[in-house]
């Protein structure tokens, strides 16, 4: 196994509004396949979907009860406390520097997401920060831009020992439990006034505080 300072570390990031069962299982099955560290990152003011209905202290404070008794992921909340737009090539530039130029860094991106990355922010810096880690699903499939075809060419593996072995640069599928569920449809259903039981931690459901800025939506 790998020492601590060379394991992988995996990013998730995410509005996280609220996070549910869908973010949860994808971000363990994600460290169970790289033996990674895997942190979950809430982003402050996303640039490129439409921003949170909870502010950035309650969308914190689910993802910390939801994370309760176990120990495999863990929050970062970088992005909650620096100014501006939440952009990725930011955090993977301020982790890069504070985990040095040597340990493996992995951005897990759903496959939709990661076929949007064209229209982010110095996309093309992101490979030289981190690998990418593709969170797909059995059966969906997602046309990519030529411009990202491209960059695929050369850095795809099928390969965890390529990604441990090296700080960054690669791109790997990981293929995640196919779970259906959206913070859109969870919104709907509390904002209904019914109980989104099974699609949230049970934790998440316990605490009827954490959830009111949902229902008054």
């Amino acid at each position: 196994m790998p020492q601590p300072e060379n394991r992988p570390l995996g990013i998730l990031g995410g509005t996280f509004d609220p996070v549910h069962l869908g973010h949860l299982r994808a971000a363990w099955e994600a460290a169970g396949f790289l033996d990674a560290e895997v942190r979950l990152v809430p982003a402050s003011v996303p640039p490129h979907r439409p921003q949170p209905v909870a502010s950035a202290q309650q969308r914190l404070a689910m993802l910390q009860v939801s994370l309760l008794g176990q120990d495999r992921l863990r929050i970062d909340d970088r992005e909650l406390r620096r100014q501006g737009p939440s952009y990725t090539v930011d955090t993977l530039s301020e982790l890069r520097e504070e985990i040095g130029a040597h340990r493996p860094l992995v951005l897990l991106l759903g496959i939709d997401a990661f076929a949007g990355l064209p229209g982010w922010h110095r996309w093309q810096s992101l490979f030289e920060l981190a690998h990418i880690g593709i969170l797909s699903r059995p059966g969906h499939s997602t046309l990519l831009p030529m411009s990202l075809r491209e960059e695929l060419r050369e850095r795809r593996t099928g390969r965890v020992a390529d990604v441990s072995a090296t700080p960054a640069g690669r791109v790997i599928e990981i293929v995640v439990s196919a779970l259906e569920i959206s913070a859109t449809r969870i919104r709907s259903e509390l904002a209904a006034g019914r109980e989104p039981r099974y699609l949230v931690a049970d934790a998440l459901l316990a605490d009827p505080v954490l959830l009111e800025s949902y229902r008054r939506a």
